[in-house]
């Protein structure tokens, strides 16, 4: 017998997912089953939001969509914070769900609430499986949630169709789409013509370069045209962060968005590549002019711009490779940025973020950017030392460093970590936290501990909210709700099964984090870097 769960099973392993995560209930068993039977395995957590940023970490490891199981009532309600950030970051995820059936609904109550009015406001779409139709409801849900901008799709499981026999339609599944470049005309002859004659250009990347596989068009675009590039911080890494054209991440931090300022006034071209907002402090609404004569802003996206956080001259929706490419072929470079302002404004971000403290938050960084192999792949929680981190960790690949970026919730970057370990266990992974994200999640260590996963994890601990603690003073308002108590982490994680190890120097955290790559289990080192640490840091 082939049941709706085998089917779907089939169908999401046919789409190139081979994990799964969630908790039990007697909603979900059946579809449990038809994942494993397909070859996806199912993964035991403490939490559906924590599985949900598992899931994500898949996605960043393999490109397929992750998938998060939950079962009726509390199992979707605790998932809403994870799919609202799948939904804001862009991470095509499938959050599959088991739902009372709907005769059943009519005269029985407990748990039962309209799963799919709870999460479509915050997906890309919500559906309930239709007997018969299996099939060509989770190709639609796959094609849906990888379809620019990704995202997540919600389907909603039936406890009797779960089980049931079912025949797969034979509808063929949808062809891949292909790349839209460009349509010649006057707007894409002035775009060239601007690009063509530009003295001072800059480029602006973002996460559809990503979704597109635009990072080696990006790269030799770049160096051909002697154009330097920013990024924000989920396309960190799409021109290797030690390149001389490359002007980092930027986002969060009011100090590099000020010492960037005065070359974005000054830039002639300016080319927002697959450029999302969403991930941007207030200070970059309408970080440019357009409309000047002497200044053109070319604007090159997946899907239109109805967000109005910018504007721009000319503006494309197409691949983002293909739309570079268009852009910018036969263009040959010429000198740019006349007296090494592109080296100055690197030195200026270095000066402005500076690493050469014995111990502190930027020292924690610095050690581990050291021992941590380049090719490796890092996530961070969400905190003052995110937006330290995204400043001064370089990246030399797309898709090395992942956190919260839209939605910037709490708790995400272990289990992303895992999730990322989990689907491509050679590639070294470590997770940055705070002391109070790690608090958030203390349960998953025991996931950690029974998957065996050699995932390093460094806390920075000052015992303080400290990015809302630093808030509080610049608003001149009293310290209220952020302080808690110190909790010995390294002891924690040897009872958990882990290495704990505490570390107050330079030497310390680098043997941690070498020995931790190499361990059988977790490691987690403590970084203790007393209260007040990112006063000026950003």
């Amino acid at each position: 017998m082939t049941t709706t769960s085998d089917i779907i099973g089939k169908r999401l392993y046919d789409a190139g997912c081979r994990h799964a995560f969630g908790i039990p209930g007697g909603e979900v068993l059946s579809l449990m089953e038809g994942l494993e039977n397909a070859g996806i395995d199912f993964h035991l957590v403490k939490h559906e939001n924590a599985g949900g940023f598992m899931a994500e970490g898949t996605y960043h490891a393999t490109g397929a969509p992750g998938i998060l199981v939950a079962t009726v009532g509390p199992g979707v309600v605790n998932a809403v914070n994870v799919v609202a950030n799948a939904w804001q970051d862009q991470v095509p995820m499938i959050f599959l769900t088991g739902c009372v059936d709907a005769a059943e609904a009519e005269t029985y109550t407990h748990q039962v609430f309209d799963h799919t009015d709870v999460i479509r406001p915050i997906s890309k779409a919500s559906m309930t499986v239709a007997d018969g139709a299996v099939d060509v409801m989770i190709d639609k849900a796959v094609a849906i949630a990888m379809q620019d901008p990704p995202g997540p799709v919600h389907i909603d499981v039936p406890i009797n169709i779960a089980g049931k026999d079912a025949k797969v339609t034979g509808y063929p599944g949808r062809a891949a789409m292909s790349k839209v470049a460009p349509a010649a005309g006057p707007d894409l002859e002035r775009a060239r013509n601007a690009i063509a004659n530009a003295e001072r250009p800059l480029m602006i990347g973002g996460v559809d370069i990503l979704h597109h596989d635009a990072a080696p068009v990006i790269d030799e675009a770049i160096h051909r045209l002697k154009m330097p590039v920013l990024t924000s911080y989920k396309a960190k890494g799409v021109v290797a962060e030690d390149d001389p054209l490359s002007l980092g991440g930027h986002g969060l931090s009011p100090k590099s968005f000020k010492t960037l300022k005065p070359m974005i006034d000054e830039a002639d071209v300016i080319v927002l590549a697959g450029y999302d907002p969403i991930e941007m402090r207030i200070d970059w609404r309408h970080a440019w002019s357009t409309g000047m004569e002497g200044k053109t802003v070319i604007e090159i996206a997946g899907h239109p711009n109805t967000h109005y956080v910018h504007q721009a001259d000319i503006s494309f929706v197409c691949d983002v490779g293909e739309g570079i490419k268009a852009l910018t072929q036969g263009i040959n470079g010429k000198d740019t940025w006349k007296d090494g302002a592109i080296e100055k404004m690197r030195e200026k971000l270095r000066d402005a973020f500076p690493r050469d403290e014995s111990w502190g938050p930027a020292a924690v960084i610095d050690a581990a950017r050291t021992a941590f192999p380049k090719q490796g792949f890092a996530a961070v929680d969400t905190g003052a030392h995110r937006i330290l981190l995204s400043q001064q960790w370089d990246c030399y690949l797309p898709r090395t460093l992942a956190q919260s970026t839209g939605l910037c919730t709490m708790g995400c970057a272990l289990p992303i970590a895992m999730g990322h370990k989990i689907a491509n266990p050679d590639t070294p992974v470590i997770a940055f936290t705070g002391d109070g994200g790690m608090e958030m999640i203390l349960g998953e260590l025991a996931t950690l501990r029974d998957m065996r996963l050699p995932v390093v994890v460094v806390v920075f601990v000052d015992e303080s909210l400290a990015l809302i603690e630093l808030k509080q003073r610049a608003n001149k308002q009293d310290n209220l709700g952020v302080d808690f108590g110190g909790t010995d982490f390294a002891k924690l994680a040897e009872v958990m099964g882990g290495i704990g190890v505490t570390a107050t120097d330079r030497a310390t955290l680098e043997k941690a984090i070498s020995e931790g790559l190499d361990a059988e289990t977790f490691t987690l080192i403590a970084c203790p870097i007393g209260r007040k640490a990112y006063d000026g840091r950003f």
